[in-house]
């Protein structure tokens, strides 16, 4: 069985992952043995292979594959996402906004302006597979969600309230909970309210229409939205979503197949393409 998000032991299985992937970095040219990896998480290798593939849904040696830095390049060669095609069917679909029932709106430009004033945005820290998670969300839904593992909470949470700065922010985990809950396919409807520019509102909405386990290009999103020259823009937008993992920016590469910039950071990105990665390749 896969393990549960948001739950202290999931959380505890990232933090092994995430040491695992720093062991696997610092030998890129030759991919440690199970043995050695195990011994580096201070682990016997059956303990740590049972805590790994309960975690990631496959064993430490496949894991491997989807954290080299190779992997991102065979995405853009296999499971390369045209949204031209994607704008033709709609978002529903394969998408991740239908497999988690999404509902979103977003702000007209001039509540924009305003920057968040007669906000109410409530706020709380959560345990999910990427480690400490902060959600946030107004009456409407989820605004915000960042990932505090490079940054740490403070930063993070100064990070979000900066984006709207005449917004009012009150911490009140509960009040988010089923949201929070639903945007990790824990059931219900997550719904999303998105608090951008009418560009950047263009540019997240593409990424709503990257199914899990596949990936896109900045390009490809500039010509998607209708300004194939704006590449360097679509970059910046796609550098501001407030919605992280929801919002899957992760899922957008550079056309050379690099992973481009994360700004949770690079960890946290390879991460995410490698969850989704192991269970688009897992059998049901």
């Amino acid at each position: 069985m896969l393990q549960t998000p948001l739950d202290a032991e999931g959380s505890y299985h990232y933090h092994v992952m995430r040491r695992a992937i720093e062991a696997i970095d610092a030998s890129s040219e030759d991919q440690p043995r199970l043995e050695d990896l195990a011994a580096r998480m201070d682990m016997s290798p059956a303990h740590f292979q049972r805590l790994f593939s309960r975690w990631a849904g496959v064993s430490p040696k496949r894991y491997q594959q989807y954290l080299t830095l190779g992997y991102a390049k065979s995405l853009l060669e296999d499971r390369f996402t045209t949204l031209e095609t994607a704008n033709a069917v709609g978002l529903s679909g394969s998408s991740r906004l239908h497999d988690l029932f999404l509902r979103w709106e977003a702000m007209s430009p001039g509540e924009y302006a305003r920057r968040g004033d007669g906000l109410v945005i409530r706020y709380g820290w959560f345990q999910s597979p990427f480690g400490d998670t902060l959600a946030m969300a107004t009456s409407r839904g989820l605004c915000g969600m960042a990932f505090a593992e490079e940054t740490g909470r403070e930063a993070a949470l100064t990070d979000m309230q900066r984006r709207w700065p005449n917004a009012v922010f009150t911490e009140d985990k509960d009040a988010i909970r089923d949201w929070t809950l639903a945007a990790f396919g824990l059931g219900g409807e997550a719904w999303l309210h998105l608090i951008g520019a009418p560009f950047q509102i263009k540019v997240w909405e593409a990424l709503l229409r990257i199914p899990s386990g596949q990936v896109t290009t900045y390009s490809e999103i500039a010509s998607a939205i209708g300004h194939p020259k704006a590449i360097r823009a679509v970059g910046t937008a796609v550098g501001r979503n407030p919605v992280s993992w929801l919002i899957p920016c992760h899922r957008a590469l550079r056309k050379s197949g690099g992973l481009g910039g994360y700004h949770w950071g690079l960890p946290v990105k390879r991460a995410l393409l490698a969850y989704e990665g192991a269970r688009a390749d897992s059998p049901a």
